[in-house]
């Protein structure tokens, strides 16, 4: 084969591709590597994490609500205990009630039989433990200042092209490359997508009494205010912000002193955990609700946020994207057991399958949670108010709720029971 054509043939890059190394794509490349799978993973930031810096000094402002599914993952991955030993929360009881009537209801872990209901984690502890383990595994290949701007169907599988025009191939890639995935658009992968009238206002408070370990979510006018707990160095007297409101609130929220922002939170929480302090910048975040109209192509799959953005009111963006990539790895190896083309798109349809229906009906779920409690209607309210009574009181409906909190639904795939 002459010169010219040797450089014009893209260089195979393993069995898998992996556009995007945050934490759903972290979790699938150490997945796939832990089981001996040759992974390229792709990631656009410049280099790894501190390590050291990790869950050390002021709590990062992107925080996940971990739930005891998505924990067993990240435990089997030897993720959890690196974890741990840095900065976890646990949180053993919810509160959940309607600030503009009577209606609360209360879930605890003891009701749901399980030691906790989730954790608190900041993004970036995750992350840099999946990068410790990533490290370690010999089959994983990580390339940073990775920027795809091409994809193309060979017969090798697929191809991407990096932004300096190198071209890499495996049999399939895989967008975890985020909501605004551009592997995503460049494979042509529509989405259904609408504006939730909703922007996060994000940051971390300190508040005068302890959290208790209780996480916990007023539904007021302009939009659900959640209070996170975090524990710093053992001193339970802080907590992660996300305040889900309309941009024009959002803007002027931010554009708050510190003191005018605490006594703000203070205020709509009801005085719960008592006066407010915010210790970090406050920043807003577009929240948009977005749908792919398909998971899969032959030689590609979408997971995590690049399949599927969600409102953040129950917390369950992350997990489910962690979810994905449990499922797509099972469904991969057992490919990989049989003799099946890790491209084929039939089989590859076996993950969406599981997948999409399940995140679908979170994305109405949470879709008909935002719109019930933004209505102002007096009826409606008294409807809602009655409803949270009401489910308080009745524990099968509390147990069948939090078993959807807690990530309990449908065939869990191994890595995940």
């Amino acid at each position: 084969m002459s010169a010219s054509r040797q450089e014009e043939a893209p260089a195979m890059a393993g069995e898998v591709i992996i556009v995007g190394g945050g934490m759903v794509g972290a979790t699938l490349a150490c997945l796939l590597g832990q089981a001996g799978v040759p992974v390229t993973l792709l990631d656009a930031r410049e280099g790894p994490l501190d390590a050291a810096a990790a869950g050390c000094g002021r709590p990062g402002l992107r925080v996940s609500a971990l739930t005891p599914v998505s924990q067993r993952l990240l435990d089997g991955l030897g993720a959890w205990s690196w974890m741990r030993a840095r900065r976890v929360t646990p949180y053993r009881h919810m509160q959940v009630w309607d600030a503009e009537g009577t209606g609360e209801v209360n879930f605890s872990a003891d009701q749901a039989g399980l030691p906790v209901l989730g954790h608190i984690v900041e993004n970036d502890v995750v992350v840099a433990a999946l990068e410790a383990r990533l490290a370690a595994l010999p089959t994983v290949r990580r390339r940073f200042g990775a920027r795809v701007t091409g994809l193309a169907a060979s017969d090798r599988g697929r191809e991407v092209v990096l932004a300096g025009g190198e071209r890499l191939a495996a049999p399939l890639v895989v967008a975890a490359d985020g909501a605004r995935s551009p592997l995503r658009e460049l494979a042509g992968i529509e989405v259904e997508a609408h504006d939730t009238g909703h922007a996060a206002v994000v940051t971390t408070v300190r508040t005068a009494r302890p959290h208790g370990g209780v996480a916990r979510q007023a539904f007021l006018a302009e939009g659900p205010l959640a209070f996170l707990p975090l524990t710093l160095d053992d001193d339970a007297g802080y907590c992660s912000i996300v305040w889900s409101t309309s941009p024009e609130e959002a803007m002027r929220l931010t554009g708050l002193s510190a003191e005018a922002l605490g006594q703000a939170l203070a205020t709509a929480i009801e005085g719960r955990l008592g006066a407010v302090t915010v210790i970090d910048r406050a920043q807003a975040v577009p929240l948009t609700q977005r749908h792919a109209r398909r998971y899969v192509l032959p030689g590609l799959a979408l997971v995590g946020d690049a399949a599927h953005s969600i409102h953040p009111l129950a917390g369950q963006g992350v997990n489910l994207g962690l979810m994905d990539v449990a499922v797509l790895a099972e469904e991969l190896l057992e490919a990989r057991r049989r003799g099946v083309a890790l491209g084929s798109e039939a089989w590859l349809g076996r993950y969406a399958r599981r997948r999409r229906g399940d995140n679908a009906a979170m994305l109405k779920l949470m879709d008909g949670f935002r719109l019930l409690f933004g209505a102002r209607h007096p009826a409606l309210t008294l409807a809602r108010n009655l409803g949270l009574a009401g489910v308080d009181r009745l524990s099968p409906l509390k147990r069948l709720l939090m078993q959807q909190a807690t990530g309990r639904r449908g065939r869990l795939p191994a890595s995940c029971r």
